[in-house]
Formats: C-alpha cells, sequence, structure tokens
C-alpha cells in the first residue's frame, strides 16, 4: 500500500491530516481526513472513531469541506481521533452514483462491496499508524451509514463498538449480497443507536425497531435511545449518550 500524507495542519478544534493510500480495485486512490486531538488532550496513541457518514456525500463536491462539516468536534475534543475516508461515489469521488437508494441490480450490489472495500483499506492504513490504537476502534455510522452498519460490520471484524445515529432498515431490496438485512444477525459487537422517534426516514416501528433487534448483539452490550425529534436529536443528549457509550467499550 502506497501511503502518501499529503497536507497536515494544526488549527483551532484539531490537527488535521489529509492521507491518501492505494485501493483494492481498479487502480484508485482513498484519500482519507484523520482528525487528531491538540496537545494536551490526551496522549497517543489514540482510540479512533471510523466514519461512514449521511447520503449528503454522493451529491456534494469537495472533499475538504464535506469531511469538516460531518466531524463531530466534540468527539476530537474527548481525545479520541477521528477518521474520515472519502467513500467510491461521494464527495470529490463522486460522479456516476446518483442515490444512496437500494436496488437489485449488480451495479448497486458493486459499488456497496468497494464501500466496504474503503472501510477495510482504511482500518488496514491505521494499523500502520504508531498514534492511532488500532484495537481501540468505533464505528461511527450516520443515515446512511447508520443503515448501511450492519453489513460493513459483519464483513470488517475489527471494531470494538458501533454508534449508530438515526438509523434504521430500508424498505427497499438490494441483491443478497448487497442487502444488510442478510447481515444483521451476524453483528455481534456492542452498538448504540440514537434515533428520533418521528423520523420520517427510517420509522420508528417499522425500520428501527427491526434493525435494534435483529442485531446478533447480546442484550447487555446493545442500547437504543429515542428522543422525540425526526432525523436529529438534540446535540446535547447525543454528545452525552455517545461519549459515555464509547467510555465503557474504548475507555475513557
Amino acid at each position: 500500500m502506497t501511503v502518501e500524507i499529503e497536507e497536515r495542519a494544526e488549527e483551532e478544534d484539531w490537527i488535521v491530516e489529509r492521507v491518501s493510500f492505494d485501493a483494492t480495485y481498479g487502480g484508485e486512490r482513498v484519500t482519507v481526513f484523520v482528525f487528531l486531538p491538540k496537545a494536551g488532550v490526551a496522549e497517543s496513541p489514540y482510540p479512533a472513531a471510523v466514519v461512514f457518514p449521511g447520503s449528503g456525500v454522493i451529491h456534494q463536491r469537495g472533499n475538504d469541506a464535506g469531511a469538516r462539516r460531518r466531524v463531530p468536534e466534540w468527539l476530537v475534543k474527548s481525545g479520541r481521533a477521528v477518521v474520515f475516508p472519502i467513500y467510491k461515489g461521494t464527495l470529490d469521488r463522486g460522479g456516476e452514483l446518483t442515490t444512496d437508494q437500494p436496488s437489485e441490480t449488480n451495479r448497486y450490489r458493486d459499488y456497496a462491496r468497494m464501500w466496504a472495500q474503503d472501510l477495510s483499506r482504511t482500518l488496514d492504513y491505521l494499523e500502520t499508524r504508531d498514534d492511532i490504537d488500532s484495537e481501540r476502534l468505533a464505528y461511527w455510522g450516520t443515515s446512511w451509514g447508520g443503515r448501511m452498519a450492519p453489513l460493513m460490520l459483519a464483513v470488517e471484524p475489527r471494531f470494538e463498538t458501533a454508534v449508530l445515529y438515526v438509523a434504521g432498515l430500508k424498505f427497499q431490496r438490494a441483491l443478497p449480497e448487497a442487502d444488510p438485512f442478510n447481515y444483521v444477525t451476524r453483528v455481534t459487537l456492542p452498538v448504540l443507536m440514537i434515533n428520533g422517534r418521528n423520523d420520517f426516514f427510517f420509522p420508528l416501528e417499522t425500520s428501527q425497531r427491526p434493525l435494534f433487534e435483529l442485531l446478533g448483539t447480546p442484550e447487555a452490550d446493545k442500547k437504543w435511545v429515542v428522543y422525540d425529534g425526526g432525523h436529529s436529536v438534540p446535540r446535547t443528549q447525543r454528545i452525552k449518550e455517545s461519549l459515555d457509550w464509547l467510555d465503557r467499550y474504548l475507555g475513557p
């Protein structure tokens, strides 16, 4: 794997690096943004959260702005690193992909495979870094990233825990090998789900509850928190629940 650190800068809230490395397909390169705590916040090696974002990144362009606006700065300030891969079909790797909606097509299946490969390749890269504790990794899935979590977590065993924000299952189906429904029972790591009661993308009883109840995670290691709201929840509660969960499973 050929790695290039393209930029490193110390900013107000974090130290940010833009890194690229070889993808596992098509001779492409994957860009990853690594957000590190500033000096005095925590000591390395840092536990890390790897982001799978919402579907807005399919339509937006600009890797730098796209990553920054979706990284929870409070998570970096808590002493964790946050890692944001630019997945195939998103931001400046976008173009042909126009929707995150599942379909029973080879094209959608191939994209799902490349997303999983980008995620695993990112973890391969993190294992080469001395300042990242690759044994304390969390999957951080928002909306689309939460919906894809069953597939991603079932095929990638190196995560210790997952936080899924406004997530659920979709009614539209994909080919069996690309359908998260076929993977959800295979997920056994600790999972926190944070949802809005009136989410119009992922209805509570028909989308959120099936995802939570079908998870293969032991009951003691999964938690579903529902707040009043739609496809979002109050920031204060989201921060508290997330940090408490990461303290529990990755260490404070």
